[in-house]
C-alpha cells in the first residue's frame, strides 16, 4: 500500500478510434471518485484523438499528452508531423519523449533534446523515457546507459521542474516481464541521485498491468507508471490504480 501522490499515464500508441471515447466513461466517473484523490490520471491517445479527449476530460481532472512531437517549434513543411504547439493548442499538457519505439526508429539522444526543449517552451511537460537493452542489462550497463540518455536528453535544460522520467526498461516493455523489486528500485535511486536539488518524478513502464502492480507498488521511491496496453481497457487501467492504494 501506498499513501504517495502518483501518476497513472495512458499511453494508447497506435490505437483507439472515436467510438473509443465510449470507453472512457467508466474512467471519468472513477477520477471524481474518492479512491483516486492520490493520484492523477493522464491519457496520452494518438494525435487524432487529443482534441476528442480534451474536450471529453473537460469536467474532470484527467490529463491529457501526446506521445511524441516534432523538433521544431516553429510551423513549416514537415510533412506528416506535429510539433509542441500543435499539441498545446488541441488541448495536451504533456508529451511522452525519447519512447524506445520511437528510439528504435531513428531518434538519437540528439534528436530528443532538441524535442524536450522544443515542448519546454510550448509550456508542456515531458514525460521523458530512458531504458536499456536486454544485452545491456546482461552486460552490466543499466546505469551508464541510462546515465548517458540523461546527460544527453538534458543537456542545455536548465529548469527541470517539468521534466518527469519514464524508466522503461526496452526488455521489459511488451514482455510480461518486470524487473526485479530490488533491481528496480536501486536503478530508480540511481536516476534520482543523478539530479541537483529537486529530484524529478520517475515513473516506472513495462508490462504494468493489474497482476503485477501488487509488487511494483511496493518500490517506495516510483512515483508513478507509464501504462501500454493495459490503459486501453478501462477496468484493468482502474485496476491498477485502485491496487496501488490498497
Amino acid at each position: 500500500m501506498t499513501n504517495k501522490y502518483m501518476y497513472f499515464v495512458a499511453n494508447w500508441k497506435m490505437y483507439g478510434n472515436l467510438s473509443s471515447l465510449n470507453t472512457l466513461n467508466k474512467v471519468i466517473k472513477f477520477s471524481k471518485s474518492k479512491e483516486i484523490n492520490k493520484g492523477r490520471l493522464i491519457y496520452c491517445p494518438p494525435y487524432t484523438l487529443i482534441s476528442s479527449f480534451s474536450k471529453k476530460f473537460k469536467n474532470c481532472q484527467i490529463g491529457i499528452g501526446g506521445q511524441n512531437c516534432h523538433e521544431s517549434e516553429s510551423y513549416g513543411a514537415n510533412t506528416g508531423f506535429i510539433n509542441s504547439r500543435m499539441l498545446k493548442n488541441v488541448g495536451a499538457h504533456f508529451v511522452i519523449i525519447g519512447h524506445s519505439e520511437n528510439r528504435e526508429n531513428g531518434e538519437n539522444d540528439n534528436l530528443i533534446n532538441m524535442k524536450i526543449k522544443s515542448a519546454l517552451e510550448a509550456k508542456l511537460k515531458v514525460i521523458f523515457c530512458i531504458g536499456e537493452t536486454l544485452i545491456e542489462k546482461k552486460n552490466k550497463k543499466t546505469q551508464s546507459i541510462l546515465y548517458k540518455q540523461i546527460k544527453a536528453g538534458l543537456h542545455g535544460v536548465k529548469n527541470k521542474s517539468n521534466i518527469f522520467i519514464a524508466y522503461e526498461p526496452i526488455w521489459a516493455i511488451g514482455t510480461g516481464i518486470i524487473p526485479k523489486s530490488i533491481d528496480l528500485l536501486k536503478t530508480v535511486e540511481f536516476i534520482k541521485s543523478k539530479f541537483k536539488g529537486k529530484k524529478p518524478k520517475v515513473l516506472y513502464g513495462g508490462s504494468v498491468n493489474p497482476q503485477n502492480i501488487q509488487n511494483l507498488k511496493e518500490i517506495n521511491n516510483i512515483d508513478g507508471f507509464l501504462i501500454g496496453g493495459a490503459s486501453q481497457n478501462a477496468k484493468k487501467f482502474i485496476d491498477i490504480v485502485k491496487k496501488t492504494y490498497t
